[in-house]
C-alpha cells in the first residue's frame, strides 16, 4: 500500500467522481490499445473553431491564418512525479498545464493538444480514467481540444508525452532574444511555492515509510502543495498584455528555477543582468516553510522550478501601463553583457548569479 494523498485532501478541486465496481474490475490487457482510446476519447469537447477535425483518424486538421506555435514536454515517472504523493487527476492537469505555459511564454494562444502515453501493467483502467480527466479538465478550463496522441505499452511506471499547439500574430511573437539594456526584469505571481511543497511532500513520505501508520500533515501547507501539484498557467497575464498592448521584449516560463532562466534570457539576447534580492516575491508560506527546513527563502525561488510563472523584460516606456498590475513585480533590469549577471542583496552588495535549478542529466 503506498502512501497515497487522495483526491479529498484537496478543498481547491472540486470535481472528482469516483469510478464505479465495474470500470474498477476491467484490465487494460482486456480493454486494448483502441478500445482504451475510444474510451477515453468519447469524453472530449472541441473549443476552438480552427480545429476542423479531431481524433478518430489518422491525422487531425487544424487551420490558421496566424503563426503556429509548438511546444513539447514529456513527464517520466520517478524523473518528474513520484506517484506515492501525486493525485492521478493532479497530474493529468499539470500535465497540460506545464505545455500550456511554455505557449503563452511566446505570447501566444494555445489552442491544441496531442496526448502520448506509455502505460505499464501496475495501472488499472480506473486509474488512467481518472488521469485523464485531469487532462479534460484542464483542457475544458483553458479551451483547449485534445486532437489526438498515440497509447502503448511500457515495462515500467507511466511516461507522458504532451504536444501543445497555438497561435500568435507574427508581430507579437516574443522570443528570449529580445531583451535590451535598461529594460526591466518583472515576474507574475511568487516564487519558490512548488519547490517547497515538494520538499513537504517528500518529508511526509519518508515519516510514512518510517511508521505507516502515521497520516501525513498536509493542513498548514495548502498553499504550497497545489503549487507543487496543481499549478496553473499564466494566461490572464498574457490577456491583460493585450488589452494593455504591450509586448514583452523578451519572454520565458519559469520551470527550472529564476536563476536559470535569467541565464537562458541574457544568454539568448546577448545582455547582463542586475537581480535585486529584496525584490523576488515570495509567499509567506513559503518563505516560513523554507526557514522551516533551514533552506534560505531566496535559495527557494532562485533554484527551485515548477512555478509554471512568466518571466519577461519590457521597455521602461511601457511601465506606465502595467505598474498597477499586483500580478506583476518588477525584480531587475537588464545591463550591458560586459558588467555581468549579477544578484544585489542587502546593503547594496553583488554577487554573480549562481543557476543550480533542475538538471535532468546532473546528479
Amino acid at each position: 500500500m503506498l502512501f497515497q494523498i487522495t483526491i479529498q485532501n484537496y478543498k481547491y478541486w472540486t470535481k472528482f467522481v469516483p469510478m464505479n465496481e465495474e470500470v474498477k474490475n476491467i484490465e487494460l490487457k482486456d480493454l486494448g490499445e483502441f478500445g482504451l482510446i475510444e474510451r477515453l476519447t468519447k469524453k472530449i469537447k472541441l473549443f476552438n473553431k480552427n480545429t476542423l477535425l479531431g481524433p478518430g483518424d489518422d491525422a487531425a486538421i487544424i487551420n490558421s491564418s496566424k503563426e503556429i506555435l509548438i511546444s513539447s514536454d514529456m513527464l517520466v515517472e520517478g524523473i518528474h512525479f513520484d506517484m506515492a504523493f501525486t493525485p492521478l487527476k493532479h497530474l493529468g492537469y499539470k500535465s497540460v498545464i506545464v505545455n500550456l505555459s511554455d505557449i503563452y511564454a511566446m505570447n501566444g494562444i494555445p489552442k491544441q493538444i496531442t496526448v502520448g502515453l506509455a502505460i505499464s501493467s501496475k495501472y488499472t483502467l480506473e486509474a488512467i480514467e481518472e488521469f485523464y480527466d485531469g487532462i479534460l479538465l484542464a483542457c475544458e478550463k483553458y479551451k483547449i481540444d485534445v486532437i489526438g496522441g498515440d497509447i502503448t505499452s511500457c515495462v515500467n511506471g507511466l511516461t507522458i508525452s504532451i504536444t501543445a499547439i497555438g497561435e500568435a500574430m507574427k508581430k507579437e511573437i516574443v522570443k528570449r532574444s529580445g531583451a535590451k539594456e535598461n529594460d526591466l526584469l518583472i515576474t507574475t505571481g511568487d516564487l519558490g511555492g512548488a519547490y517547497m511543497g515538494l520538499n513537504v511532500l517528500q518529508r511526509e513520505k519518508e515519516v510514512w515509510k518510517s511508521n505507516p501508520n502515521m497520516q501525513p500533515q498536509l493542513d498548514n501547507y495548502n498553499y504550497i502543495l497545489e503549487r507543487q501539484l496543481k499549478p496553473e498557467a499564466r494566461r490572464d497575464v498574457i490577456e491583460f498584455f493585450k488589452k494593455c498592448k504591450v509586448i514583452p521584449t523578451s519572454m520565458i516560463d519559469i520551470s527550472d528555477g529564476l536563476a536559470s532562466e535569467i541565464f537562458h534570457i541574457c544568454k539568448s539576447s546577448d545582455v547582463g543582468c542586475q537581480l535585486y534580492e529584496e525584490k523576488i516575491p515570495i509567499d509567506p508560506q513559503t518563505y516560513q516553510t523554507s526557514m522551516d527546513f533551514n533552506i534560505n527563502p531566496t535559495v527557494s525561488a532562485l533554484n527551485g522550478g515548477e512555478d509554471y510563472e512568466l518571466l519577461l523584460t519590457v521597455n521602461q516606456n511601457d511601465y506606465e501601463k502595467i505598474k498597477n498590475d499586483p500580478n506583476l513585480t518588477v525584480i531587475g533590469h537588464i545591463t550591458k553583457k560586459s558588467q555581468g549577471i549579477n544578484l544585489i542583496g542587502n546593503g547594496n552588495t553583488s554577487t554573480p548569479l549562481q543557476a543550480q535549478g533542475w538538471s535532468h542529466f546532473n546528479k
